[in-house]
């Protein structure tokens, strides 16, 4: 193997060298968002109520009341079966749109998923 001088050696590196480039912290966060969402399902209410995904992000709902619920869409694009306490239900939304939901065992328990992409 040939050796190289220091000149040859800096030469040698800047040709393989990639410029650095900053990015801010919040932009990356921004430009890769999270590809799961948990929804607590605590004291009768969807918490969060109302989250933003994007497309391909799924949603998990568990619930922590001593109660069983379920998570049912409005326009029934996904249900649940009754969920005991700890249980969980997943969904992925693959579309934009709004999807609004409730809870079949007590309908007063409302929620949104709002899918922007």
């Amino acid at each position: 193997m040939p050796v190289l001088s220091h000149v040859g050696r800096v030469a040698f590196l800047a040709a393989f060298a990639v410029p650095a480039t900053v990015v801010p912290l919040q932009a990356v966060v921004a430009a890769t968002p999270a590809k799961v969402q948990k929804v607590a399902i605590d004291n009768f209410a969807f918490a969060p109520q109302v989250i933003v995904v994007a497309p391909g992000t799924t949603v998990t709902w568990t619930n922590a009341d001593e109660d069983p619920h379920t998570v049912t869409a409005a326009d029934k694009s996904f249900h649940s079966a009754a969920m005991d306490t700890n249980e969980s239900y997943s969904f992925t939304f693959a579309r934009p749109g709004e999807y609004v939901y409730f809870c079949s065992l007590h309908p007063h328990m409302t929620g949104k998923v709002v899918v922007k992409g």
